[in-house]
């Protein structure tokens, strides 16, 4: 469904509000300021903009502060108005933002990493800054007396972070695929568990810390859920996107899960619902259902005379199948599969019109979507990637009532 500014009206879609335009290279990150009409906005272009809202309806720069790097990302928090900026030559630098958001102070730079920044994350309770980047490691510093307190490496880039300011665990995913729980400690640090599902590198994290709930958007196009809390290695898969997942944010009071994907689909997906986990894919040196071997399956292969054939595996079952037995393909919402999949015959047939219905909306965003951020009590959310625009929507529509109360943000 198109989401265009003065469009026909269509049911329960995002509505584009505004756009911002006038960056000369990609928007990294753009985070909605609280309790105002205002977006800050970081680039490629080594700009640091704050944009507020003018009586024409329109958003003009009331901060252009330039660094001496392009800026990766960024880590705003609105009660203290510190901002942190990461940057290509591994830097983070902070700013404080004046009350009025017409000026902002360098107050210190951090020497983070020997490469470029790709996530971060400041903890006011803590008063540590933590960041992960192309220098495959996480880093904590200590916003008071700006030293490193701690580092951990990877074998591959980390791209991308959350953080429990209560418990100071750290998950971190990798271009791997893997997510990395780790347990933060002033000078030392513990390594408590790594968490392994995707087929590409990870793109996006979420971390709920009332549900205790992790989600992960990867390049393979699909989302899983990690039942932190629960303690049984519950997992979730959401597959609806054709793109690489690159942002995420959960709403814990409507148990929605928005997702945006770098083709510029943007996907809301019902969590509050009893879903099912996907089944693990079985192995197997012949289908499962008429038993004929696979192509390695040379053995068998000599003994019946037959070619082999290409294995396959049914999304609902698991079980290792060859084409002839899996020919059907069907949706299975409550498993996570929104679109057609390859399913086995024997599942094909126990699976009922209702189980087809959707549990989630999908919706064109209409560019690439490398960022995003929302603002629940207004439903508001904010786009930006290598466009060069920034678009604000409305998502009254799509996420429902107002979550003024007990939200904290991203």
């Amino acid at each position: 469904m198109a989401a265009e500014i003065h469009s026909r009206p269509q049911t329960a879609r995002p509505v584009l509000l505004n756009k911002i335009e006038g960056h000369s290279d990609s928007v990294n990150a753009a985070v909605l300021i609280p309790k105002e009409d205002g977006v800050i906005t970081v680039s490629e272009d080594r700009t640091i903009r704050v944009w507020l809202k003018r009586d024409s309806g329109q958003y003009w720069p009331s901060i252009y502060h330039t660094v001496s790097s392009p800026c990766s990302c960024m880590s705003y928090h609105h009660d203290s108005r510190r901002i942190f900026i990461g940057q290509d030559n591994g830097a983070v630098v902070e700013f404080l933002i004046s009350e009025d958001f017409n000026k902002m102070n360098h107050v210190k730079t951090y020497p983070a990493h020997q490469n470029r920044v790709s996530d971060m994350v400041f903890s006011l309770e803590s008063e540590w800054v933590v960041s992960t980047g192309h220098d495959k490691s996480v880093s904590w510093m200590c916003t008071q007396s700006g030293s490193m307190l701690g580092r951990h490496y990877f074998t591959s880039w980390a791209s991308c972070l959350q953080y429990d300011h209560e418990t100071q665990h750290a998950f971190v995913g990798d271009f791997s695929g893997q997510i990395t729980l780790l347990k933060l400690e002033k000078q030392t640090y513990s390594i408590i568990t790594t968490l392994k599902g995707h087929e590409g590198s990870i793109g996006a994290l979420w971390w709920d810390p009332v549900q205790r709930l992790l989600f992960s958007g990867a390049s393979d196009h699909s989302i899983m859920m990690w039942d932190i809390g629960g303690r049984k290695g519950r997992t979730l898969l959401l597959q609806g996107h054709h793109e690489r997942v690159q942002a995420l944010c959960y709403l814990q009071f409507t148990r929605q899960l928005v997702s945006c994907s770098a083709d510029g689909g943007i996907a809301v997906w019902n969590m509050d619902t009893q879903r099912e986990e996907a089944p693990q894919w079985l192995d197997s040196d012949s289908c499962q259902k008429c038993e004929q071997p696979f192509f390695w399956n040379i053995k068998q292969m000599w003994d019946t005379k037959t070619l082999g054939l290409r294995q396959h595996h049914c999304r609902k079952c698991g079980k290792a199948v060859c084409g002839k037995c899996s020919s059907k393909r069907s949706s299975f919402p409550i498993m996570g599969f929104e679109f057609p999949v390859r399913v086995c015959d024997a599942c094909f047939d126990t699976i009922k019109e209702e189980d087809r219905t959707p549990l989630a909306t999908f919706h064109e965003g209409k560019h690439n979507v490398a960022h995003m951020d929302m603002d629940p009590s207004r439903a508001l959310m904010v786009t930006c990637g290598s466009d060069r625009i920034v678009k604000i929507w409305d998502m009254t529509q799509v996420v429902g009532c107002s979550l003024a109360t007990g939200f904290s943000p991203h």
